[in-house]
């Protein structure tokens, strides 16, 4: 393990699973660990660090093949992902931990529960779009984004996305410059995502035994194709809690981190 000191803090890398990942920690308390998205990086939490980190010893990482952490040659597995999220929760010796799960980051964090819960005190999950309970895109918007990157075009990509799937009209222009450029640099590990065996996809039977506190949130203004995820796990975790913010998309830790770290911070201090 090695350090590097930046800006905010100190940049760690461990090795895990064969790759070197790059994370962050600051804070005290009960660890909180924080899982990014699709096409992001740990940057996407900047906006909510300061205040979950108050009451919080809170990690983030950049998930493999992402920003500063290493991409492993061939194609990738979300199983990957979720022994990438296991072995760092017991390099950092943060089990068990609150696990915070944004989009796809949001599937890991379920994969997690149901396959690893003693590494767990809860789970809070923003709108993962798990194949189970999403339409198919029959070679729609998403399959438009996944030609794009296959010829090279990553920003082409990035805006596609952005625009057609995630956030609507006019949001590749409202984002900032650096989230583009990130989502630009990490067009390739979408496409990986997207191809992998087992994409966006949990073990139903093997969530529904999850016990644990599990808080789902969903945005007011996110697009229709995030509104069937909040019934779906409802249905296999009977115990979750449903927040929906306000005004919000589908990165309310990004535009409305008052909100989130809130929602968070309020419900991991109502839980024994």
């Amino acid at each position: 393990m090695s350090t590097e000191q930046l800006a905010w803090g100190t940049v760690h890398h461990a090795h895990v699973n064969g790759v070197r990942i790059a994370y962050e920690e600051t804070g005290a308390g009960a660890p909180l660990v924080l899982v990014h998205g699709s096409w992001s990086s740990r940057r996407s939490w900047d906006a909510v660090v300061p205040g979950l980190s108050r009451s919080h010893r809170v990690i983030g990482y950049d998930r493999r093949g992402h920003s500063e952490s290493e991409r492993a040659p061939g194609q990738g597995t979300f199983a990957e992902d979720v022994a990438d999220l296991a072995a760092l929760v017991e390099a950092c010796d943060a089990a068990p931990a609150w696990v915070v799960g944004s989009s796809v980051g949001g599937v890991i964090t379920l994969r997690l529960a149901a396959e690893r819960p003693d590494l767990l005190r809860g789970v809070v999950v923003h709108e993962p779009p798990l194949r189970a309970c999403l339409p198919e895109d029959a070679g729609g918007p998403i399959g438009a984004v996944l030609d794009a990157v296959q010829a090279g075009d990553h920003a082409g990509a990035a805006e596609r996305f952005v625009e057609d799937v995630a956030f609507g009209p006019g949001g590749w222009a409202r984002l900032p410059e650096q989230v583009r450029a990130t989502m630009t640099e990490n067009a390739p590990t979408y496409l990986d995502e997207e191809l992998a065996p087992d994409a966006r996809t949990v073990d139903e039977a093997a969530l529904a035994a999850y016990g644990g506190p599990v808080l789902v949130t969903s945005g007011e203004q996110s697009p229709p194709i995030f509104a069937p995820v909040a019934p779906y796990l409802a249905r296999l975790l009977p115990q979750a809690r449903h927040l929906v913010y306000a005004g919000a998309g589908h990165v309310p830790q990004v535009t409305h981190p008052d909100a989130f770290v809130a929602a968070v911070t309020d419900f991991v201090a109502s839980r024994p």
